[in-house]
């Protein structure tokens, strides 16, 4: 057996201890990764839930409008193919498929509330006002959704890109993650829904 002097000791303690500090570095950041990965994916299941709401909405509303605006069938084929593409893109998951599709539903509801201004009627009737105030709400939350999805993705992707957690990220495949992003300029606005 081999006797290790004072100094070949220290050496092997002072090994040991950046082993050790090595080894916590990457857990902590590969579980603080994992904890922000699991954290996007949350926020958007958020967002998608009211999506979802706001697209089963759809149905009713236009339903309701059908009866006084039989005309505007122009709309009703919009609401449908923005909900069939909402539809596909979120089996995929894709946010920008389904960012593209709350586009097309964005339109369809402009031309609905310039439909509902010529039709007095249509615009006092209480379960149209009732749809409209929970479309209003709906949006108000899927906007507070998105700004949190991108803060939370945000903090992901400088986690991912910044040293020294990019070499943990790269060493186990974390990706940065895909904001919620408005492709044109009239989507910065809200659809205004008014009585």
């Amino acid at each position: 057996m081999i006797l290790l002097g004072v100094g070949g000791v220290i050496t092997i303690v002072i090994v040991v201890f950046l082993v050790l500090v090595l080894v916590g570095f990457v857990v902590s950041n590969y579980n603080k990764l994992v904890e922000l990965r699991n954290k996007v994916k949350n926020q958007w299941h958020q967002i998608d839930v009211q999506l979802k709401r706001r697209f089963d909405m759809i149905p009713n509303l236009a339903e309701t409008v059908k009866g006084y605006a039989k005309h505007e069938e122009a709309i009703f084929g919009e609401f449908a193919k923005a909900r069939g593409l909402y539809a596909q893109a979120s089996q995929t998951g894709n946010v920008a498929e389904m960012a593209e599709a709350n586009k097309g539903l964005a339109g369809a509801l402009s031309r609905l509330l310039v439909v509902q201004e010529q039709y007095p009627e249509l615009k006092a009737n209480a379960n149209f006002q009732q749809m409209m105030q929970d479309l209003k709400e709906t949006e108000d939350k899927i906007a507070y959704q998105r700004q949190f999805y991108n803060d939370v993705v945000q903090i992901n992707n400088n986690k991912v890109e910044m040293f020294p957690s990019n070499i943990v990220a790269k060493i186990f495949g974390f990706k940065v993650a895909e904001f919620f992003v408005l492709t044109e300029e009239g989507q910065r606005e809200a659809p205004k829904v008014s009585f």
